[in-house]
C-alpha cells in the first residue's frame, strides 16, 4: 500500500506505476476520519445538547457514582485476578519466624505478602490492557457476530439474576461468604437463606423502605415524564437520607448494620510494573482479557438494541486495553463493566458518557478528599437501589412465549444462555451459549427448510406452492428450493429432500425404484395422485423413472452462498441420473463464488417451456 498527496498522485499516474497498486490519497479529510474513528468523543461532544442531556447526565453520574463506591465493578473478574494474586503470592513464601523464639509458630508478614500480591494485579493488568488493544488493532471484534440478541439477552437476564441474589445478604443484613463459579448462585441463595433468621431487622425494613420508595418513583417519572422537567433523582434521595438517618440515629453501634465504612483516602504514585512475572502471567492474561471484553460488549449489545444505536467491537476492546494499560502504572486492578451500575446510570436519566465522566469524577473525589460523608451510608440502601434497577432485566423473561412462537431455535439459545449462565457462572456460561449458537448454525444448514415453487400469475414471484394457493407451477418444469449453501454435511440430505419433492410428491405420477440386497434385487412400483402423503424413500434408490409430463428441473440457488467439494459430486450425480430419463437439470441465480465446476445458467421459465413440444 502506497500513500500519496494529491500533488504526487497526478505525477504517478503519469509514470504508469499505478497498474496495481492501490492508491490513498493523504488528506486533511482523510486523516480527520482516521482520528474521529479513533476518537468518536470528538464526533458529539462539539455538538452536546447541553439544555436537554446535562443535568440527567448529572443526576446520574452523581447516583451510578455513590453506588459504585463500595464493592468491585465486575464480581468474576474480581476473583479471577485474587486467585491468581493467591497463586503467586500465598501464606507460605512469607512465613517469618520469631528472632529469639525458635519453639514458636511462624507467623504470616502480611505486609510483605499484600504488596507481593498488588505487584501481581497490576503486572496481570498491564498484560490485559496490552492483549486488549492488540487485538482491537488486529480487528478481534468481529467475533461479536456470534453474540446474537437472544443469546445476549439469555446471557443479561441470567447476569441480573446473579446480581440480585448477591445483594439479598445486604438487604437482610446477614454474613456468608462470597461464591463464584459453578452454582455459585445455588450456594450463595442456600446460604442467604439458611442464615435468614439472623436477619437484622432495622436493616430489613431500611431496605424495604428504600425499595417502595424508589419504585413509587419510577414510577411517577415513567408515568409523567412528558410533564416533569427532569426526572426526580430517586437514587441520590435515598442515598442523602439513609446515611443522614444513619448518622443520626447511630445505626452501625446501635443498631448493628452494615454500612460503607472506612474508604482509603489519596492515590498511590506511578510506578512501573514488575515485568519477571510476564512469564507466569500471559495465560490468565488472555482469559481475564477474553472475560472481560465478553461482558463488556455483552452489556454494550443489550443497551444498544434497546436504545437503537451500534457498538463497535475493535473500539470497545481498543478502550478497554487503554484504560487497563494506563491505569495499571497507578496500581489498578483490570476493568470490565458493570450490570448494575449500567442499569443505574440508564435508570436515572444517563444519556451521554458525560454521565460516566461524572460518575468517575464522584469516586475520585471521595478517593482523595471527602471519603468520610459516606462512611454511615448503609449498604442496604445501595443493595435497594440496584434490586430496584434490576426490574427493568427481568423483564426479558418475556421473550420466552414470543421467542416460541416466533422461531424455537432463537429460544433454545435463549434458554440455553440463561441456564449455562446461571449455573455454570457468567464465564463458562457465556462459553457454552456461544458454542451452542454456533452449533445451531450448522443444524440449521444440515437440516434445511426445501419446497416446490410456482408461479404467482401476473408478477415476477415464486412461492411454495404448499403454503400459498395462488402459487402455481409451470407444466412439465418443476423449481426446487432449499434454504441453505450446499456441503459435506447437507449434501446427501439436499439430494434426499429434491428426489421426494419433485418425483414423490406433487402429479399423478410413477416410480420404479430397484433396491438392492444380498441375494435379489425387488421392482417396486408405486402410484400416487395429486394430493397423496409421499410414500416412504427407501434410502438405497438407484434409478428413477418419471412421469413424460415432467421434463427440466430447476435448482434455485438463490439461497446458496457456497457449495464445497462433497457438494458439487452430489450435485452432477443427481444430474446424470435424471438426464438417464430424459430430464433436464439447470441451477437459476448460480453466483460465482458458489458456482465450484459449474457453468452459471440464466434460466428463463418460457424457454424451457417451449423445448419440448
Amino acid at each position: 500500500l502506497l500513500f500519496f498527496t494529491e500533488g504526487e498522485l497526478a505525477a504517478v499516474a503519469r509514470s504508469h506505476y499505478c497498474n496495481r497498486t492501490y492508491l490513498y490519497v493523504c488528506s486533511s479529510a482523510r486523516a480527520r476520519a482516521a482520528v474521529l474513528s479513533f476518537l468518536p468523543i470528538l464526533t458529539w461532544l462539539p455538538s452536546y445538547p447541553v439544555r436537554r442531556f446535562l443535568f440527567s447526565d448529572v443526576v446520574s453520574g452523581l447516583s451510578t457514582g455513590v453506588v459504585q463506591l463500595p464493592q468491585g465493578t465486575f464480581a468474576v473478574m474480581s476473583l479471577m485476578i485474587g486467585g491468581v494474586a493467591v497463586r503467586e503470592a500465598p501464606d507460605d513464601m512469607f512465613n517469618v519466624l520469631p528472632a529469639n523464639a525458635s519453639n514458636m509458630s511462624a507467623t504470616v508478614d502480611t505486609e510483605a505478602r499484600d504488596a507481593r500480591r498488588v505487584q501481581v494485579a497490576v503486572m496481570l493488568t498491564t498484560l490485559v490492557g496490552i492483549i486488549q488493544i492488540l487485538f482491537g488493532v488486529l480487528r478481534f471484534g468481529f467475533v461479536t457476530i456470534y453474540l446474537t440478541e437472544p443469546l445476549v439477552r439469555g446471557f443479561t437476564t441470567a447476569a441480573s439474576l446473579h446480581v440480585f441474589v448477591s445483594q439479598l445478604k445486604y438487604l437482610l443484613g446477614v454474613k456468608t461468604q462470597r461464591f463464584c463459579g459453578v452454582l455459585s448462585i445455588v450456594y450463595s441463595l442456600k446460604a442467604v437463606l439458611w442464615n435468614i433468621t439472623s436477619t437484622n431487622v432495622a436493616t430489613l425494613i431500611l431496605g424495604l423502605v428504600g425499595i417502595v420508595f424508589l419504585y413509587l418513583v419510577k414510577y411517577v417519572n415513567e408515568r409523567f415524564k412528558k410533564k416533569l422537567p427532569v426526572p426526580i433523582p430517586g437514587e441520590i434521595i435515598v442515598v442523602m437520607v439513609s446515611t443522614g438517618v444513619s448518622y443520626g440515629l447511630s445505626l452501625s453501634d446501635d443498631y448493628m448494620v452494615d454500612v460503607v465504612g472506612k474508604i482509603p483516602t489519596g492515590l498511590l504514585p506511578p510506578a512501573a510494573p514488575d515485568f519477571s512475572l510476564f512469564p507466569r502471567l500471559i495465560t490468565d492474561s488472555f482469559t481475564v482479557a477474553i472475560v472481560g471484553f465478553s461482558m463488556d460488549i455483552s452489556l454494550a449489545k443489550t443497551f444498544a438494541l434497546k436504545h437503537g444505536y451500534s457498538v463497535d467491537g475493535n473500539q470497545e476492546l481498543i478502550a478497554l486495553g487503554l484504560c487497563n494499560f494506563i491505569s495499571s502504572f497507578f496500581q489498578t486492578f483490570a476493568i470490565s463493566c458493570s450490570m448494575s451500575r449500567t442499569l443505574v446510570q440508564e435508570s436515572t436519566g444517563g444519556k451521554t458518557q458525560i454521565a460516566g465522566l461524572m460518575a468517575s469524577l464522584v469516586v475520585l473525589l471521595v478517593v482523595v478528599a471527602i471519603g468520610f460523608v459516606f462512611q454511615p451510608l448503609p449498604q442496604t440502601a445501595l443493595a435497594a437501589i440496584i434490586m430496584v434497577n434490576l426490574l427493568g432485566m427481568f423483564k426479558q423473561f418475556r421473550d420466552i412465549p414470543n421467542l416460541w412462537r416466533t422461531s424455537k431455535i432463537e429460544l433454545a439459545i435463549w434458554l440455553v444462555a440463561c441456564a449455562a449462565s446461571v449455573l455454570l457462572g457468567l464465564d463458562y456460561g457465556l462459553l457454552v451459549a456461544v458454542l451452542f449458537a454456533m452449533l445451531t448454525v450448522i443444524y440449521r444448514t444440515q437440516s434445511p427448510k426445501s419446497s416446490v415453487l410456482g408461479h404467482v400469475p401476473g408478477t415476477g414471484l415464486y412461492y411454495d406452492v404448499d403454503e400459498y394457493e395462488e402459487a402455481a407451477e409451470y407444466e412439465g418444469i418443476k423449481i426446487f428450493h432449499s434454504n441453505s449453501s450446499i456441503y459435506f454435511a447437507n449434501s446427501d440430505l439436499y439430494v434426499t429432500s429434491l428426489k421426494e419433492k419433485v418425483i414423490l410428491c406433487y402429479g399423478k405420477q410413477e416410480v420404479t425404484r430397484e433396491v438392492s440386497s444380498d441375494n435379489h434385487v425387488a421392482v417396486q412400483h408405486i402410484n400416487g395422485p395429486v394430493g397423496d402423503s409421499c410414500p416412504d424413500v427407501d434410502s438405497e434408490v438407484v434409478h428413477l423413472k418419471t412421469p413424460n409430463a415432467v421434463h427440466s428441473i430447476v435448482l434455485d440457488w438463490t439461497p446458496v452462498t457456497f457449495i464445497d467439494s462433497v457438494g458439487a459430486k452430489a450435485i452432477k450425480q443427481v444430474s446424470k441420473e435424471y438426464a438417464a430419463v430424459g430430464v433436464r437439470v439447470v441451477i437459476a441465480a448460480c453466483s460465482s463464488k458458489s458456482s465450484h465446476d459449474f457453468s452459471p445458467t440464466v434460466i428463463i421459465i418460457s424457454e424451457l417451456c417451449s423445448t419440448r413440444a
